[in-house]
């Protein structure tokens, strides 16, 4: 009996002993792949583009006054049809042209006693838009000779030229691509410098789009640049 039992604690001694090599085996090879999980670098990718707007918004600010409110109508009216001539005569009879109601002021109030020239004074806005940047670029630089037409061009701070690109979209995928690839070869000669190679991708970040003028002169051409923000894991 004492033998069996003695047979029987020897081999219960074997199993746990067992046991506790596979277990100290999993556990130092759990140990080493963290070790290995843990090895990275993180390293920034860019990518930038140049193109051309494909939106224009042209806003032609002008005034006109008069003394009576029926007058000042028929002289807005008449500055708004010199405005679309001159449009049509650019090629951008064609376009998209929005309104708004003019400001009116009326100088006698403010004036008091003293006779203004004209008691009433309006400014007013009309916006081109259009996908045809260059004959929109023509048509502002050419806008003086309204002046000549009897349109009283004003500037309006308010109400400036802006230029869009819209296809920001359909080139995302290949930009975040191109950084994604700038990322890596960062990764590899940092690899290289430290006697490592580029694993897999452990984690990655997308920083936003940013879309800006070229320059101050060429409002109509826009710079895209993404950057992304990647660790690779660094293999032996």
């Amino acid at each position: 009996m004492d033998q069996k039992h003695s047979i029987q604690t020897i081999l219960a001694g074997i199993v746990l002993a067992l046991g506790l090599v596979g277990g100290c085996w999993i556990l130092g090879n759990a140990l080493v792949e963290f070790k290995a999980m843990d090895r990275y670098v993180t390293v920034k990718g860019l990518a930038e583009r140049e193109v051309a707007a494909d939106l224009a918004m042209w806003p032609i600010s002008y005034s006109a006054g008069a003394n009576t409110l029926t007058a000042l109508d028929a002289e807005l009216a008449r500055s708004q049809a010199a405005i679309m001539l001159f449009l049509k005569e650019q090629g951008l009879g064609d376009a998209e042209v929005m309104t708004a109601a003019p400001r009116i002021q009326d100088n006698q109030s403010i004036m008091g006693n003293r006779q203004p020239a004209e008691r009433y004074r309006a400014e007013a806005v009309l916006t081109v838009r259009s996908n045809d940047i260059v004959k929109v670029k023509k048509g502002m630089a050419a806008a003086g000779a309204l002046i000549s037409r009897g349109v009283l061009l004003i500037q309006n701070y308010e109400f400036r030229p802006t230029f869009t690109y819209t296809g920001l979209n359909s080139i995302k995928p290949d930009m975040i691509a191109e950084a994604t690839r700038d990322a890596r070869k960062a990764a590899k000669q940092f690899a290289e410098d430290s006697g490592s190679s580029v694993g897999t991708i452990r984690r990655a970040t997308q920083g936003y789009f940013s879309v800006q003028d070229r320059d101050r002169y060429t409002p109509e051409i826009k710079r895209i640049r993404v950057v992304t923000t990647v660790d690779y894991l660094l293999q032996n």
